[in-house]
């Protein structure tokens, strides 16, 4: 890719980030207080909606970059024909590259947002402290298995060169399916990314979170928040490819006029 190319898709990754972030991050808060050991209604039911919102601000547009430069640069790295058969496997393979790197900022942003949208009385700065505190690094790579297993799932979806509308329209349905199927693997996640320090939940372990909430809820308890995650991953993945494509093509417009 050239470098006005690059750096107009790193920019438009960015901001379409961020606006499908801030625009769904209700629809995400309610997800995870149905997903929360505690219940909906304690976890702080429809109070404090935005609870958390300044971790994910600020983790947002990091993260799209470390995932768009991670992938751009091992799709390179593993170059081959474009008439090869093995073109889908490489791009899977940058894409799941790009999720173990962009997972290093997004972990430690959703621990932080997590809690916070279960503590809605709490301020963000301070819970990020109080792990920092009580738990050190570690505590902000909880659940970071977890995250990258169930990102990389999506990997598929990567690349796919088509007009705007069409990537809005696929993306909307795709995720929607994906955020479906994949639900079980977010409870898990959330509940390890909740789990205080030292429980058996906080140690990682994906079966054991799985089998945990199977014994208490069973499978309502697996699919705890599927519907706002399919509306919020439907919504989100007609925004942000969409955005995306448009806001790419503005910059590149902008950039040739520009002496």
């Amino acid at each position: 890719m050239d470098r006005p190319g690059f750096a107009a898709s790193l920019v438009a990754g960015g901001v379409a980030g961020i606006s499908v972030d801030l625009i769904l991050f209700p629809l995400d808060t309610i997800k995870t207080r149905l997903q929360s050991p505690q219940g909906f209604k304690k976890a702080g039911g429809f109070y404090g909606i935005y609870a958390g919102v300044p971790s994910a601000a600020v983790g947002s547009f990091p993260n799209a970059a470390a995932f768009f430069i991670t992938y751009e640069y091992m799709k390179w790295f593993l170059h081959t024909d474009s008439s090869s058969y093995l073109v889908p496997v490489k791009h899977m393979l940058a894409a799941s590259a790009g999720e173990v790197v962009a997972c290093l900022i997004r972990v430690p942003s959703e621990v932080v947002k997590q809690r916070a949208q279960v503590s809605a009385s709490s301020r963000t700065f301070h819970i990020f402290s109080n792990i920092l505190r009580e738990e050190g690094i570690r505590g902000l790579y909880q659940g970071y298995k977890i995250t990258v297993l169930r990102e990389a799932l999506w990997s598929w979806r990567q690349d796919h060169v088509v007009d705007s509308w069409q990537s809005a329209v696929c993306g909307a349905f795709a995720g929607g399916f994906a955020a479906a199927v994949t639900t079980p693997l977010d409870v898990a996640k959330t509940r390890i990314m909740l789990a205080k320090a030292g429980s058996s939940t906080a140690s990682g372990n994906v079966f054991s979170a799985l089998h945990e909430v199977w014994r208490s809820q069973g499978l309502a308890g697996l699919f705890a928040g599927v519907f706002p995650r399919m509306a919020a991953i439907s919504l989100g993945g007609f925004i942000f490819l969409g955005a995306y494509d448009q806001t790419r093509g503005l910059l590149l417009e902008v950039g040739r006029k520009s002496p």
